[in-house]
């Protein structure tokens, strides 16, 4: 079944709902990268947990005067103006009080939620609560969602994404740096409200399928993700979006396949799976990568030092070092230098005479700045430099071992 859900067989309704969960989960990522860039990741927790009072007066409003209360776009109107308050006393807070962001953040998440799970539970004791489905905007679902829903989530999720696009290049430097911004004349503080504003817009569009509790992990761990495999930030965002996307589309075809199964979990639990693999096998900044160049850091040494101590006439104790000479066919079985062993090992001694000399030079300061025991002193200096500081310290000398 999950295989027909992948591949949109498991109806219209269910096709809809995959597509307005991908475009949403491409808009979260792309969004949530410049969030993420600008360091204010958590603003999208506050903001999505203001949400929460909005979508229950909105249900209120519109049941009390005999409307439909469940209807979708007045709840993520009612949560877009809840969440307009929540982020304008935000920033309120931020610029005109003592307060860093990280406690105002604080303050507007839990008095907002708070709020909200109390007009939460005065709607379950009018009667009218359970068929409310408002306990589907915490965690997310799909099951039974209409097709005007899914349009409607669809068509939000495109336009957010439009708007990112026509935005993104002031709002990359503001998020890189928004005192050089400012110097261009760029107005931060609006570039700013907008960014917040494109949060706010994905997080009331998301309300439906990740709900209001983690639609921030779809914001911020796509962004997360695709930084771990590259540098550039137009990279960055377009993965972002690559990763977001996926983990919707997948974890909307999951929820569909198994309708007992919460919808935003199981898009958070995919997001996750990316996230942990580029955390391991990322090619740079993967752990994996880490691992491999330290070894290869670690065995470079270890031959380094190998090749000093041959050059010296030290005895060599070290298993590993021992295991690489012998391995590079630079020592006998018994420790004795071969003949390519002695040249390497005086080349090694003299490459550090050499260092010894643009270490103690002012002229050569900047490559002195370099050394760090490993580089080949060639690919930093001519070979007429190189020659000059061959006159001052002397012929090589032969190797003992």
């Amino acid at each position: 079944m999950l295989i027909d859900a992948l591949l949109l067989q498991l109806g219209y309704n269910a096709t809809l709902v995959a597509i307005g969960a991908t475009l949403l989960g491409i808009s979260a990522g792309v969004t949530g990268t410049f969030l993420f860039l600008r360091k204010r990741a958590l603003v999208s927790d506050a903001i999505s947990h203001a949400t929460l009072p909005g979508v229950c007066i909105a249900f209120l409003l519109m049941a009390s005067f005999g409307g439909d209360g469940r209807n979708l776009i007045g709840l993520l109107l009612g949560s877009a103006a809840s969440a307009s308050v929540g982020l304008w006393c935000l920033n309120w807070l931020t610029r005109n009080t003592r307060l860093a962001e990280d406690a105002a953040i604080g303050s507007v998440l839990s008095v907002f939620f708070g709020f909200g799970i109390v007009l939460l539970t005065v709607i379950q004791t009018l009667g009218v609560g359970r068929q409310a489905g408002l306990e589907g905007f915490l965690l997310g679902s799909t099951a039974g969602m209409l097709w005007a829903d899914a349009m409607v989530i669809a068509v939000g999720g495109a336009v957010t994404l439009l708007l990112i696009l026509l935005i993104r290049r002031p709002m990359t430097l503001v998020a890189f740096d928004p005192e050089y911004a400012a110097a261009r004349g760029l107005p931060v503080s609006k570039i700013d409200m907008a960014m917040m504003g494109l949060v706010m817009a994905v997080t009331v569009v998301g309300l439906k399928i990740v709900g209001l509790i983690l639609i921030v992990a779809l914001l911020i761990i796509p962004a997360v993700t695709a930084r771990f495999w590259t540098e550039r930030s137009d990279y960055v965002v377009l993965l972002a979006g690559l990763a977001g996307g996926l983990s919707a589309y997948i974890g909307a075809a999951m929820s569909a396949s198994a309708p007992n199964l919460p919808t935003g979990p199981i898009i958070v639990l995919v997001s996750f799976a990316l996230f942990l693999f580029s955390l391991l096998f990322a090619p740079n900044r993967g752990v994996l990568a880490a691992v491999l160049r330290h070894f290869r850091f670690q065995r470079r040494v270890h031959l380094r030092q190998g090749l000093l101590a041959l050059a010296q006439g030290q005895p060599i104790y070290e298993k590993l070092t021992l295991r690489l000479l012998r391995n590079g066919g630079l020592v006998r079985a018994d420790g004795v230098a071969t003949d390519k062993g002695k040249a390497r090992a005086a080349k090694a001694l003299r490459d550090e005479r050499r260092w010894a000399v643009v270490r103690s030079d002012q002229a050569h300061e900047a490559a002195a700045a370099l050394y760090d025991g490993l580089r080949q002193i060639e690919s930093v200096l001519t070979q007429d430099q190189i020659t000059e500081i061959d006159r001052q310290i002397g012929g090589p000398k032969e190797v003992l071992a």
